[in-house]
């Protein structure tokens, strides 16, 4: 068996977050700014078994496309060409920075940790795999 990966990909950094080989359980891995995405990967895949990958999906409130969709589509399509042999699969994102935002915080992360966005940003991949684990 092999584990999952989630990325909450911006337009500066993806937060990347990962499942134990048996995906009962997600936790943020690292956050990676987002041009150097390509080579985190090829070096994760091919370090890890990894059984899929998920993408967070920005939506407005109605369920139409935001601005940010059209870049993360741009995104999913270039990771089915780079490695298609790893199933892509999408999950919307909608309230995950704030939901990891309030994680922090709870937490009782110091105000310097709260305020680190890179940080924001991995939480968000793991509530977008813990979304699509179930």
């Amino acid at each position: 068996m092999g584990r999952l990966i989630a990325i909450d990909h911006g337009e500066k950094r993806c937060g990347i977050a990962e499942t134990d080989d048996l995906k009962i359980i997600a936790s943020p891995l690292t956050t990676v700014p987002t041009p150097e995405i390509w080579t985190f990967l090829q070096q994760y895949l091919t370090k890890y078994k990894v059984d899929g990958i998920v993408v967070g999906e920005a939506k407005y409130l109605n369920g139409e496309a935001s601005t940010t969709t059209l870049q993360q589509a741009a995104f999913v399509n270039e990771l089915q060409k780079k490695f298609p042999h790893f199933p892509v699969h999408r999950v919307d994102e909608m309230f995950t920075s704030s939901l990891a935002a309030k994680a922090i915080l709870a937490s009782g992360a110091s105000k310097k940790k709260r305020a680190d966005k890179a940080l924001v940003d991995a939480v968000s991949a793991a509530i977008i795999l813990q979304q699509f684990l179930g």
